[in-house]
């Protein structure tokens, strides 16, 4: 595959890192939101004391170097300093619990650890690690009391002369957070990294002129190649939350920055449209019943977009969804909105981009567009009726394998393709559409495909709901339901079963006779979810 980047030497970060200090050095690159950005040429003194403080003290090509922070600058400079000289960079989610943090740093045999102010805890009360090495993230100094200076001291006359690494050397292991099972070691290598960054040039054209806003975790592979990798690639500009994403945060950040391009999540979108569009149709009866008529939904759907694009502050042209299946009442919403919205599709596995919609083409309705430049897909096992079956990629991005975990590798390799465990189908112009994950497919009683995912889009629909579960349960489909107590004055409702049961009622009205739900049950808690905010199935199936 040939890449429209000639001047980039090879396929490693290094090399990337290289090309865009030498094009962008006084630009700037990235910053806090409010604050004053650094420029490439100050961060690439970051990456350089990153480096000096890693192999200075004992770390060389090939050790594990553990990276938990919340999103900053810093985070960018130690993620390229640990790799430029061969050193393996392990992320992980802040999110998860600390005795999972605990367990990844031991399976990842990881030495050396960059870590925020905030973070400090979680880091004092690991236990039986191999982790020497302690440096605090806000600072890039070492945390002395944490660090094993015997180690280091004895470590300190062994380095030799900085070598980069090569393109197939593994450049980060990603611990995944998946929905169907406990969290697995993903492999990537440098030219994994490096040839997924470059496909975006198939789907949108980023300039040095773009800002971003993250705020999405860098820990999570979407958000570091399409919001880290690629922004350094184009010598855009990158600005990070230092607070919660809350939405009077987020508004407020909005307005400082006025970002071009951000990345999110299907929960983001979905929740400003019910909660900015959708309530205030609903609270009047006249907006309510002209909703209802398609020509005029349409106008007042494309001044809400406006509206959204403004408080977003007006200058963004690149709406990035991915990491979940975006509800198809919102698509409609954002495509009638004229809405400068992009889905995406991918995996962990992958790097993560497998296939997106093109900046500026119309949408195909509840596709996640055309595969990625360099990316094959196929079905396999396809239903020669529906065309649909196991979504599979080959592609120069695709993992070496789970940290390891030969066996679970195997599994989902065959023949240099990966086996994503996604059902969907492609049409007849290379559109990929998908219909949920085989490990949720539910089988109906005579033998019909019910995708849950399909049924929870419907429920989400209801103001009323937060999140919706489906699930079967002897032999009979339920849906818990978690409930949005906002929306709704509780106390009006005189009995939620009650309240659930008309929900159920007006769902089925709208279902397959196969994929009729038999009860709603009230979630009191909210789900279990990954930091891409799907719910963890696995937790909630023997409930």
């Amino acid at each position: 595959m040939q890449y429209p980047y000639k001047d980039l030497e090879n396929f490693t970060l290094p090399s990337l890192l290289d090309r865009s200090i030498k094009l962008y050095k006084n630009e700037p690159l990235s910053a806090i939101v409010g604050q004053t950005a650094m420029s490439y040429g100050e961060f690439m003194q970051k990456v350089q004391l990153s480096i000096e403080l890693l192999r200075a003290n004992g770390i060389s090509k090939g050790d594990k170097v553990v990276l938990l922070s919340e999103n900053m600058p810093n985070w960018g400079a130690a993620y390229f300093g640990a790799t430029y000289f061969g050193a393996i960079i392990v992320p992980i989610l802040t999110e998860f619990h600390p005795s999972d943090i605990n367990s990844i740093i031991k399976h990842s045999e990881a030495k050396a650890a960059f870590v925020s102010d905030k973070n400090l805890s979680v880091i004092e009360s690991c236990k039986d690690t191999d982790i020497k090495l302690v440096i605090n993230l806000n600072k890039l100094e070492i945390i002395e009391h944490l660090s094993d200076n015997s180690y280091i001291n004895q470590e300190k006359d062994k380095q030799t002369k900085l070598s980069k690494p090569d393109e197939d050397d593994m450049a980060a292991i990603i611990y995944t957070s998946g929905t169907t099972e406990n969290s697995k070691g993903v492999m990537l290598t440098h030219k994994n990294l490096v040839t997924n960054a470059l496909s975006s040039y198939s789907k949108v054209k980023v300039l040095p002129s773009d800002v971003f806003l993250s705020i999405l975790p860098l820990a999570h592979t979407f958000e570091c190649t399409v919001g880290l990798i690629i922004p350094i690639l184009h010598g855009s500009s990158i600005n990070y939350l230092d607070k919660l994403p809350t939405p009077s945060v987020l508004l407020e950040a909005f307005k400082t920055v006025k970002p071009t391009m951000i990345l999110t999540v299907p929960i983001i979108i979905e929740k400003i449209y019910k909660k900015r569009v959708l309530e205030n149709i609903n609270n009047c009866i006249i907006r309510k019943n002209l909703y209802k008529i398609s020509f005029l939904r349409k106008l007042i759907n494309q001044f809400a977009g406006k509206k959204i694009i403004e408080s977003f502050g007006g200058r963004m042209r690149f709406f990035a969804i991915g990491g979940a299946p975006l509800s198809p009442y919102v698509e409609e919403f954002l495509i009638e909105a004229k809405f400068p919205y992009v889905v995406g599709y991918g995996t962990t596995e992958t790097s993560p981009l497998i296939a997106a919609a093109t900046l500026g083409q119309k949408p195909r309705f509840k596709s996640t567009g055309t595969a990625m430049a360099g990316v094959e897909l196929k079905i396999r096992n396809k239903d020669p009726k529906t065309g649909e079956g196991e979504i599979c990629v080959k592609s120069p991005s695709i993992m070496i394998g789970y940290y390891k975990d030969q066996e679970k590798t195997d599994e989902v390799m065959e023949d240099g393709w990966f086996l994503t465990g996604d059902l969907g189908y492609i049409d007849k112009d290379g559109f990929l559409f998908i219909n949920g994950r085989s490990k949720n497919l539910i089988l109906g009683s005579s033998g019909e495909n019910i995708y849950p995912e399909q049924i929870e889009s419907i429920i989400n629909k209801n103001a009323a709901v937060l999140d919706s579960l489906v699930m079967q349960k002897n032999n009979k489909l339920v849906a818990m339901i978690c409930l949005d107590y906002e929306t709704f004055d509780i106390n009006k409702v005189k009995n939620i079963d009650d309240f659930l049961e008309k929900m159920r009622q007006d769902v089925n009205s709208q279902l397959s006779s196969f994929s009729k739900i038999t009860k709603f049950i009230e979630q009191k808690e909210p789900f279990i979810k990954t930091p891409t905010k799907k719910i963890k199935r696995y937790l909630y199936a023997n409930k």
